[in-house]
């Protein structure tokens, strides 16, 4: 085997793959049944939904950004990879005593903030595991390990709701949890990087700049209108179906998700990342349609799912990729980490505005919201695929 191969392995593209695999089961035990929570059993509207997601995942990415920059100044990734995961095991069994919303939004930005920890790091030691024809099949695989995981969590609290308290579910979370830490412990590795010696705005510099600006810039725009998954949720049950089959429709959204996780990664390889991110907005798209739309028809909560869930298997999988083709190694921990940044800012704009345009209107306002800045980031997109060639 010659150096260049070695230095690159797909063992620890697997070992990542269980770790995300068991912290997602933990994760999704919770986040599935998460909204009708805040919703049913603290008595907090859809705009408090709003701003518990929009709060966590902004702060969140905002973390990955310094994480990720850490991580390229010292050459080093484990290390921080295992501190997020620490925190956001630990932080999850706190909602089992929480009884106001605002409990809840502190416990879910500590548990994002872990999370934001470890992305930057996590996803760049990824990269550096993979060999550089190959970094979309590799992030396939790692989603589609990820969401497996995130299949089985839902499958698990809808199981538990018949014989526990929905509270009881967060203190169940702790075991998935412990043992992907014990995984990420012992079983992964990671290669020495060399890292620059310059200033980290000079690592800014590096980054932002050029098309990988402009690419942020288009994804940002689209990203103020893509809701979070707990609206899917919301509109499921508001659509005729019975809450305790709610988590059931979180389990058809990561089916979809860990479906498509592999096939998108390898097309990314094919024929480009930015290709088939054009492709995932068009089903962001359709799901905003079907919301709308307000189809009476109780599948349909399922059908939206599906659809949404296949975007964001896709979306996730091609933005990794182009974030790593676009910069050398050295400062990849730097864009995944400037790149969350642009993510999370519009996230916390698309939700929070979502679910005040719910609440102060009604659905259709919000998702009409959603149907505007998809066609604006698609056409956008377009326009960049083509001046690209």
């Amino acid at each position: 085997m010659s150096g260049e191969s070695k230095k690159y392995s797909w063992k620890n593209v697997r070992n990542l793959g269980f770790v995300s695999f068991f912290t997602d089961m933990s994760s999704e035990m919770i986040f599935g049944i998460l909204p009708m929570f805040i919703i049913d059993e603290l008595g907090a509207g859809k705009v408090v939904l709003g701003i518990v997601e929009g709060m966590g995942e902004s702060v969140g990415y905002g973390t990955r950004t310094v994480s990720g920059i850490i991580s390229d100044k010292i050459g080093k990734r484990k290390s921080l990879i295992l501190l997020g995961y620490g925190l956001s095991t630990l932080a999850k069994p706190f909602f089992a005593i929480t009884t106001s919303a605002a409990h809840v939004v502190g416990i879910r930005v500590t548990d994002r903030i872990g999370k934001g920890i470890r992305t930057s790091p996590r996803d760049a030691l990824l990269a550096d595991s993979i060999e550089p024809t190959k970094i979309g099949k590799g992030f396939g695989l790692h989603r589609t390990m990820d969401q497996a995981g995130a299949i089985i969590g839902p499958l698990i609290a809808f199981g538990l709701l018949y014989y526990f308290e929905i509270r009881d579910i967060f203190w169940f979370s702790l075991i998935p949890g412990g043992i992907a830490l014990f995984i990420l412990a012992r079983h992964v590795n990671e290669r020495k990087i060399t890292p620059k010696k310059q200033s980290v705005f000079s690592n800014f510099r590096d980054v932002l700049h050029g098309k990988f600006l402009l690419y942020l810039i288009i994804i940002m725009i689209f990203s103020t209108g893509a809701f979070n998954f707990s609206f899917v949720l919301v509109e499921s049950s508001e659509l005729g179906l019975e809450k305790n089959f709610v988590p059931l429709v979180y389990v058809v959204i990561n089916v979809a998700h860990t479906l498509i996780g592999i096939p998108s990664g390898i097309l990314s390889d094919k024929i480009g990342a930015e290709k088939v991110l054009l492709i995932s907005m068009g089903l962001f798209l359709i799901t905003s349609a079907i919301g709308y739309f307000e189809t009476e028809f109780v599948l349909a909560g399922f059908v939206m799912a599906t659809i949404f869930g296949l975007y964001h298997g896709m979306t996730i999988t091609a933005q990794r990729t182009v974030v790593s083709r676009y910069v050398s190694e050295q400062l990849r921990g730097t864009a995944f980490g400037v790149y969350y940044l642009f993510i999370g800012i519009s996230f916390l704009v698309a939700n929070i505005t979502f679910g005040f345009l719910w609440d102060t209107f009604d659905s259709q306002a919000a998702f009409g919201y959603s149907i505007i800045t998809s066609i604006v980031g698609i056409v956008l997109l377009a326009i960049f695929i083509s001046k690209k060639k």
